[in-house]
């Protein structure tokens, strides 16, 4: 029991990036990103037929290949996240299992495994969506991360003030939607006969995308039109001013735990 206890201890440090006692990555998590990018890649390359077609039974191999490396590594970490504090005893596996690491891990595999089995009149719909499950493996590269673990924390200190520039943002939405409408809904029902239809005009203008498809005809229409672009850019700006600062302060907190206040301040 005890060599068991060390061995699942001296995984989850490889396994856990939390866990490892260096900076950066441990070899093991160093080869799951590299097993990650390169099928991500190979799945991102075989979407398109040409490149499939110059060796099909190749791509399908290599993806049983993956499909196999992430169900082994699955319920080792499954097995592994035991040593950790959070997630000891049953209801702690439980819970690291429909954790959203876990999920992500669980997707991984489960479609290198399915879309070999699908027949060749499956549902072309369902194949592909199958086949787009697997970039979601990049999707694991976010643990990884540390920056990922910083935003994460920053989005949750900064909820109520991210919650205040989206309720900010519908206003902004509805209300020039429903000046289009009123301003220009009769000269061009189109599309802006309707508060729904101006909402197309308006998310395109706020986010200063423009694609020009749409756009007003009359004075009072131009000068709303002109009015929200500019809002949109201090909307834009507001969020991303709001997580800078707690993206910042998230990064101050980490060196400061590492290295110490003396450290930190000098």
């Amino acid at each position: 029991m005890a060599e068991a206890g060390r061995l699942r201890q001296a995984i989850w440090r490889q396994v856990d990036p939390e866990a490892y006692q260096r900076d950066g990555l441990s070899p093991t998590n160093r080869a799951v990103v590299c097993i990650v990018a390169v099928s991500s890649i190979i799945a991102i390359l075989e979407t398109e037929p040409t490149v499939e077609d110059m060796a099909p039974r190749a791509f399908a191999c290599l993806e049983w290949i993956f499909g196999i490396l992430f169900l082994v590594e699955y319920p080792v970490r499954l097995w592994a996240e035991g040593a950790n504090p959070r997630f000891r005893g049953v209801q702690g596996r439980i819970r690291y299992a429909i954790s959203p690491p876990a999920i992500i891990d669980l997707i991984a595999f489960l479609p290198s495994l399915v879309v070999p089995l699908l027949p060749g009149t499956a549902n072309f719909m369902l194949l592909r969506l199958f086949r787009l499950l697997r970039i979601l493996r990049l999707a694991r590269l976010g643990r990884f991360s540390v920056a990922m673990g910083h935003l994460s924390r920053a989005v949750t200190d900064r909820r109520e003030e991210l919650l205040l520039s989206l309720m900010l943002a519908i206003f902004i939405l509805v209300f020039s939607a429903a000046g289009m409408y009123l301003l220009e809904g009769e000269n061009d029902t189109l599309a802006f006969g309707s508060i729904p239809r101006a909402m197309w005009w308006s998310v395109c203008t706020l986010t200063t995308v423009g694609y020009g498809d749409i756009y007003p005809h009359t004075v009072g229409g131009k000068i709303l039109g002109g009015l929200t672009s500019i809002a949109g850019i201090g909307l834009i700006a507001m969020p991303t001013g709001i997580l800078a600062a707690a993206f910042s302060d998230a990064f101050q907190r980490t060196r400061v735990a590492r290295h110490g206040d003396a450290t930190w301040t000098a």
